[in-house]
């Protein structure tokens, strides 16, 4: 196939090897240090697609110097790197790679949960101090699990299944979002849909699955935390935004909630740094979907996108649909 096709970040190299098999030319950035925005539009330069990354940042501005470029394929589920509108606007196809890393994500939330729950990162430091000398009967006790209530800000396909995990720790479950799912979703993960209010003020875990919006920006603040209880574990494996740190720090450091998971943050990879201070947060570098086999297929899921965009099909995972017409 003729065109030009620009990939902006490392990504794993069987995605590569099949771009170079239907692209006259693969421009690969092999780095992990990403383009600057200067950069990024010196190489976009001639091409038909670019394989992207959350670091890519497409603003308007950018995308208005984007001539010829079909498609923006991203190596994520989220795009709030790219500027849909903006895109459209230009005629841009914008696609992403979901439901593959649905599985992986809620693993890790449940990952986050269950270490800020039972303080394993405090009890793995312990050990490795040296500290530990004997057994104590309320040596770093934590919170039980199963029985409890799980909240979860929504619930689309992760938060679907994060719900089907709350399952096996017979707990119960509450959800809030835009929208409520179809009555068969909610009778068979045994769902009660309640307003952001009560499942603040019930849950003793809150867990975070909602796209970044400007309606979803902060949508943990002060405020919120303080309906929480004492004991709450707040996860968050969504988008950094969605939390507003500062309050999170300052509600974990005077006890408003008992601990939080953040595997995302506001400004990464910056961290606030009052959260790098306390025992009481479970921090991860982004890394909720960092199984081999799925970043794997995000990058040919990606790679894919790229492909048939430019050989005029619909690309299997778009975003902007309406630009598609059958």
């Amino acid at each position: 196939m003729n065109g030009s096709v620009l990939v902006t970040k490392r990504v794993y190299p069987e995605a590569v090897d099949f771009l170079r098999t239907k692209f006259e030319h693969v421009d690969y950035v092999a780095s992990d240090d990403g383009l600057t925005p200067a950069e990024l539009l010196a190489r976009a330069k001639g091409k038909q697609a670019i394989v992207s990354q959350l670091t890519d940042k497409f603003t308007p501005d950018v995308i208005g110097q984007l001539d010829g470029v079909k498609v923006i394929a991203n190596v994520a589920v989220g795009f709030d790197n790219v500027n849909v509108p903006a895109a459209t606007g230009k005629g841009i196809l914008v696609t992403n790679t979901p439901d593959v890393l649905t599985e992986t994500t809620a693993d890790f939330a449940w990952s986050l949960l269950m270490a800020a729950a039972r303080r394993v990162v405090e009890g793995h430091a312990f050990v490795h101090s040296g500290a530990w000398k004997r057994w104590t009967i309320d040596l770093l006790v934590g919170e039980d699990v199963h029985h409890r209530t799980i909240g979860i800000f929504g619930m689309g396909r992760i938060g679907q299944a994060v719900a089907r995990r709350a399952l096996g720790f017979s707990m119960r479950v509450l959800y809030h979002d835009a929208e409520r799912v179809a009555a068969d979703i909610e009778s068979a993960l045994k769902l009660e849909f309640v307003d952001k209010e009560r499942l603040l003020k019930e849950s003793d875990y809150v867990s975070l699955h909602v796209p970044l919006l400007d309606s979803t920006r902060k949508l943990i603040g002060e405020p919120e935390l303080k309906l929480m209880k004492p004991s709450a574990i707040l996860v968050n494996t969504a988008r950094g935004p969605v939390v507003d740190e500062a309050a999170l720090a300052a509600a974990l450091k005077a006890g408003v909630i008992r601990s939080a998971g953040l595997d995302v943050f506001e400004r990464e990879p910056e961290v606030h740094p009052e959260l790098l201070t306390l025992p009481n947060v479970v921090l991860a570098p982004h890394i909720a979907s960092a199984s081999i086999a799925t970043r794997r297929r995000m990058s040919m899921m990606a790679a894919e996108n790229a492909v048939a965009a430019v050989a005029g099909e619909r690309p299997p995972n778009l975003v902007n649909r309406d630009l598609w017409r059958d």
